[in-house]
C-alpha cells in the first residue's frame, strides 16, 4: 500500500532539544554554562521522557511544559547550577523557540509538493508545538499538529498513534511515521505504521518486540523513502 501520509515526532526530529542549553552557553551572562551545558542538555532530554513513560504507566497525566521543566530542575541540579534562577528561566524561554535541523524546511516542502498529507505528532502541548513551529517558519508545509493532549496520555499509548487515522482517514499501513527516538519508532512499528528511526546519534536499535522499517542518519532521505 503506498504512503500517503508522513509522520513526524517533534522534539529530537524536526527541532533540535539541544539548542536551548547550547544557546544560553554562548551567552555571556552564563559562563557556568560554557562547559556543561552537553551534559545539561543530556540530562533534561533524558529525564523529559523518563517522566512522559512514569506518568503514563501510572495515569498521572500533566502537559508537557510541566514535565520539560521537571526535567530541566532535574538536570540543574544534577550539574550543580540549581541555584541559578535567571539560567533556568533563559533556558525554559529558549525551549519555545527551538531551531529546526537545517535540512527540515527543504524536506517537509518536498514531500508537500508530492502531495502527500504531512504533520507532526508529539508529546508538546499545543501552545508549546504552535510556538516552537512558528520559530521554525514550517507551518505552511504541514498539514496539522497533533498533540497528545488530545487524549490525555503520552506516547507509546496506541491511543497517541491512533489521533493520525483519526485525522486523515487512513489505514496504518499508509503512514510513514518518523521518530529521533527509537523507541517511538519502533512501538509506532508495533502499531501498524511504518516507522523511520532518524538515528543521528548512531545508537544501536531498542531491544523491544518491534523495530523501525528503516534507519537514516538525518531526514534529507524522507521524501525518497516515502516516494516522491
Amino acid at each position: 500500500m503506498p504512503i500517503t501520509t508522513c509522520i513526524f515526532d517533534a522534539y529530537g526530529t524536526l527541532f533540535d532539544v539541544s539548542a536551548a542549553a547550547r544557546q544560553a552557553a554562548a551567552e555571556p551572562d552564563f559562563p557556568a554554562l560554557a562547559d556543561r551545558w552537553p551534559e545539561l542538555a543530556a540530562h533534561w532530554r533524558a529525564k523529559q521522557l523518563q517522566y512522559t513513560w512514569l506518568r503514563a504507566i501510572t495515569n498521572a497525566h500533566t502537559d508537557f511544559w510541566t514535565v520539560t521543566q521537571e526535567g530541566l530542575d532535574w538536570a540543574l541540579e544534577a550539574t550543580g547550577l540549581a541555584d541559578d534562577a535567571r539560567l533556568r528561566e533563559r533556558l525554559l524561554a529558549l525551549y519555545w523557540e527551538l531551531q529546526a535541523y537545517p535540512e527540515v524546511p527543504a524536506m517537509l516542502a518536498a514531500l508537500k509538493r508530492a502531495g502527500f498529507n504531512t504533520a507532526i505528532l508529539s508529546n508538546g502541548s499545543p501552545d508549546m508545538l504552535e510556538g516552537a513551529v512558528r520559530s521554525a517558519g514550517i507551518g505552511d508545509v504541514l498539514d496539522d499538529v497533533l498533540s497528545v493532549e488530545t487524549v490525555g496520555i503520552f506516547k507509546p499509548d496506541a491511543r497517541v498513534y491512533g489521533l493520525v487515522n483519526d485525522r486523515f482517514g487512513c489505514a496504518s499501513k499508509e503512514v510513514l511515521f518518523v521518530s529521533s527516538n527509537g523507541w517511538d519508532a519502533a512501538c509506532a512499528a508495533g502499531f501498524g505504521f511504518v516507522s523511520a528511526w532518524v538515528n543521528r546519534a548512531g545508537e544501536p536499535v531498542d531491544r523491544l518486540p518491534w523495530k523501525p522499517a528503516n534507519v537514516l542518519p538525518d531526514l534529507t532521505g524522507i521524501p525518497a523513502l516515502a516516494g516522491t
